[in-house]
């Protein structure tokens, strides 16, 4: 049996305040309960922002380039939903178009000999003729018929070739970059004439965005300023992450500023094309990463840094900053 110490009897033991102790505890518990809250909710202004754009389907995004950092936005809508920004203004011209709009002909043309068997007989006309008869004839049975007609399958085709495209915050073949969020904001509730302003979401946009909105995600923030110096760098220092992020930005504003020369240059087939599915091999993972540095030791980092400095100094010269 226990000893109990002549001076603490069991007797004489205060009882303990149960009230003062359960409130306490409830105390506490609503403090873990703040922090907690606190920790896992995002702020008020960031939930706005999400909700902002998962709304409109129009998000912030941000661009390095020589010149500097800006800011703009970027959706993607059907082509077909679109009209494509007006590029007659632009001081860069095509000197494909002008020789051929001025009749220049090009220094290694053959001379282009007509013959006669190039024009159609009256013997010709009269099998077109025929033909055309017989065509109209069938396209005759084929309305009584339930069966589609060709113009079913052209329509079909017409429906097909809608695809999302990107559409940028610019103007007649520009591309509208603002050094902070509080000039892009003003220029969006100016109402200033863009091509944004076509796209359904675009009047949600102008009344709720606020600066603290513009803060783009690692996804839509794009270092075309340090590409070239990457690929300088050599086949061991590329940045698999960096080129290709470049490579779909540089894609997305080529078809929106309308850069025939830079799509033409990133087109299926083209060296540096070839260099991004290398790249996105390398990046993969597994047996498809080690075939893919295979094929990058062979593209030369020479090429293609003076390849892909050609793409952004065409970028850059299609850029309109605004502070």
């Amino acid at each position: 049996m226990a000893r109990q110490s002549p001076n603490r009897p069991d007797a004489d033991k205060p009882e303990p305040d149960l009230e003062i102790d359960e409130d306490l505890d409830e105390v506490d518990a609503d403090e873990e309960e703040v922090e907690d809250d606190e920790e896992t909710s995002p702020s008020a202004s960031t939930r706005g922002a999400s909700s902002l754009w998962s709304d409109t389907k129009i998000d912030p995004v941000e661009i390095a380039l020589p010149s500097g950092v800006g800011y703009t936005l970027r959706a993607y809508r059907l082509s077909t939903a679109l009209t494509p920004t007006d590029i007659a203004d632009r001081d860069e011209e095509d000197p494909f178009a002008a020789k051929a709009r001025h009749g220049i002909p090009e220094e290694d043309d053959e001379t282009v000999v007509i013959l006669d068997d190039d024009f159609p007989s009256e013997e010709d006309d009269e099998d077109d003729e025929t033909e055309e008869i017989k065509r109209r004839g069938k396209h005759a049975r084929d309305e009584d018929s339930d069966e589609p007609s060709a113009e079913d399958f052209e329509d079909e085709e017409e429906e097909e070739a809608a695809e999302e495209v990107p559409v940028f915050l610019s103007h007649r073949g520009r591309l509208l970059l603002f050094k902070s969020p509080e000039s892009l904001v003003s220029f969006v509730r100016s109402g200033a004439p863009n091509d944004l302003a076509q796209v359904d979401g675009w009047a949600e946009v102008v009344e709720r965005m606020q600066p603290t909105d513009v803060a783009p995600s690692d996804d839509d923030s794009y270092e075309l300023d340090l590409v070239v110096e990457n690929l300088r760098g050599g086949h061991d220092t590329w940045d698999f992450n960096l080129l290709i992020e470049a490579g779909e930005a540089a894609r997305d504003l080529a078809y929106a500023l309308r850069l025939t020369p830079v799509l033409t240059a990133l087109s299926p087939g083209s060296p540096l094309d070839d260099l991004d599915e290398a790249l996105r091999s390398a990046a993969g993972g597994g047996l498809g990463a080690f075939r893919g540095r295979r094929r990058l030791k062979k593209i030369g980092a020479q090429q293609a840094s003076l390849g892909w400095r050609t793409i952004i100094g065409k970028i850059s010269a299609a850029v309109d900053w605004r502070d």
